[in-house]
């Protein structure tokens, strides 16, 4: 648009016979003027709001970009998060099968060496009833010699007195 408010205002029309009411034809031209001024002034102010409106927008359409960036980045940092613990729930759990089987072989090697403690504990309690029953089947033999031995003692003095008595 070339034409302003002032170029209206200031437009001078010639005068010919029986030509339109100079009077007339300048208020239509202020009205005219008024209007448009008024016009200029609501377009430059829509065109402000639209460029507000514009950089409105744009900082939604960027804003919008950050929340995809950072949903991409917290379901990545999620992923990643799952995967490790996925990985340490793998470490524990061998670990815990390492230790588990570490035990078990200790519990079974102990109780090998209960059942070979066992075994030689019973293997020397029969050899000590052996010996024992050898000490007391010697003790009772010296017993019955010694026994034996009074005996005869006593028969031979028995003798003797009575080969002296006689």
């Amino acid at each position: 648009m070339n034409t302003t408010p002032s170029d209206i205002h200031q437009r001078q029309f010639r005068i010919r016979f029986r030509g339109f009411d100079v009077r007339e034809v300048d208020s239509f031209l202020d009205q005219v003027a008024d209007d448009l001024e008024t016009m200029i002034g609501e377009n430059a102010d829509r065109q402000k709001e639209f460029k507000r409106l514009r950089g409105e927008i744009q900082q939604y359409k960027d804003r919008e970009i950050a929340f995809k960036d950072a949903m991409v980045n917290a379901q990545k940092a999620l992923d990643h998060m799952r995967i490790n613990a996925d990985k340490e729930a793998e470490l524990v759990v061998a670990e815990a099968e390492m230790k588990a089987e570490k035990i078990l072989s200790t519990a079974h090697n102990r109780l090998t060496q209960l059942h070979e403690d066992i075994s030689e504990l019973k293997r020397q309690r029969m050899q000590l009833e052996v010996e024992l029953g050898t000490v007391l089947e010697a003790h009772r033999r010296l017993l019955e010699m010694s026994t034996e031995a009074m005996e005869a003692k006593e028969t031979s003095e028995e003798k003797l007195k009575y080969l002296k008595g006689t």
